[in-house]
């Protein structure tokens, strides 16, 4: 800052004001995912704890490596009468519940209202296209269970070395 800008007290205490709102401010995006998380609060659906996650298993001794990545990330969800194991490969989200009925898989944004897919009477479930961003599911089967996930982070789909 240049010395005649320090020189001028209502101009020193007007660039400080806005220096003090500008990091009060909070980012629009921000703000959004805090209300669409915000709007969980009241629903009845029972929270799922996450009991596996492919992407947090031990990593494989080196005499076991594979010659590719693993194209799929696989999750399990549970609670005491319903368990939802989801695998996420590049191209949907699929999926089964745990004893098989028919019902609707809700997909939930961080940023806001996502998809519906049915789930048939096998228990199964496919959602395409994946979600960019954060998300969650939420499980209504004809039965009456109402069970939510936590939210699974986003993924990016990366092309692989032979794709142009």
């Amino acid at each position: 800052m240049s010395s005649e800008t320090w020189r001028d007290d209502d101009h020193l205490f007007a660039s400080l004001t806005k220096a003090f709102q500008e990091a009060d401010d909070v980012p629009p995006r921000f703000v959004e995912t805090g209300k669409a998380v915000f709007t969980w609060h009241t629903i009845d659906a029972e929270l799922a704890d996450l009991t596996y996650d492919s992407s947090l298993s031990p990593i494989e001794p080196v005499g076991a490596m594979r010659a590719q990545d693993a194209s799929l990330r696989a999750l399990t969800y549970a609670t005491t009468e319903l368990t939802i194991e989801v695998e996420i490969t590049p191209d949907a989200v699929l999926g089964q519940i745990l004893p098989p009925q028919p019902g609707r898989m809700t997909v939930y944004l961080a940023a806001g209202p996502g998809s519906e897919a049915p789930i048939d009477r096998m228990g199964f479930f496919a959602i395409r296209p994946i979600p960019m961003s954060a998300f969650r599911l939420r499980c209504t089967t004809v039965s009456g269970l109402d069970v939510k996930t936590g939210f699974i982070a986003a993924v990016v789909r990366r092309p692989r070395p032979d794709e142009d």
